[in-house]
């Protein structure tokens, strides 16, 4: 069994609605899925210029990096049978403009959820430690 490596980069956008912080999450329909934005860098980008991208094309939205938020480490197993270890890398970001319905085809909607609703509804759960400290940040920034 081969083992490889893999790194992707994402964004926890943020905007304060009128009943406290909200955050876009990807969503499909089948199967259902509910995630941050996130996605593999392209030849010589930066993990920071991989996530604005990313995050652009999955949500429609233009952003821009506010901080670092921290990392999700998980194992998987490829279609070849690889182990792949992979690291996301995710940013605190905020809006700039650009529109959801613009988003790319990978992804049914997009929509933004206030916190709680965000924390019930994202798929994977090793994602819960990025929303806390998304949240923790938003808090510090919006106080």
């Amino acid at each position: 069994m081969t083992v490889r490596h893999a790194t992707s980069s994402g964004g926890v956008v943020y905007r304060v609605g009128a009943e406290g912080p909200e955050i876009v999450l990807v969503s499909r329909r089948s199967p259902i899925l509910y995630a941050l934005p996130k996605g593999t860098p392209d030849p010589g980008e930066t993990s920071e210029e991989t996530a604005l991208r990313e995050v652009q094309e999955e949500t429609g939205l233009q952003v821009r990096l506010v901080a670092p938020v921290g990392d999700v480490h998980y194992w998987f197993t490829a279609p070849d049978g690889d182990r792949v270890d992979k690291v996301v890398h995710f940013y605190l970001m905020e809006p700039t403009g650009g529109d959801e319905a613009a988003h790319d085809h990978e992804f049914d909607d997009v929509g933004w959820y206030h916190l709680a609703e965000a924390e019930r509804l994202m798929t994977h759960k090793n994602q819960m430690h990025i929303l806390y400290r998304a949240a923790e940040l938003i808090a510090t920034l919006t106080a």
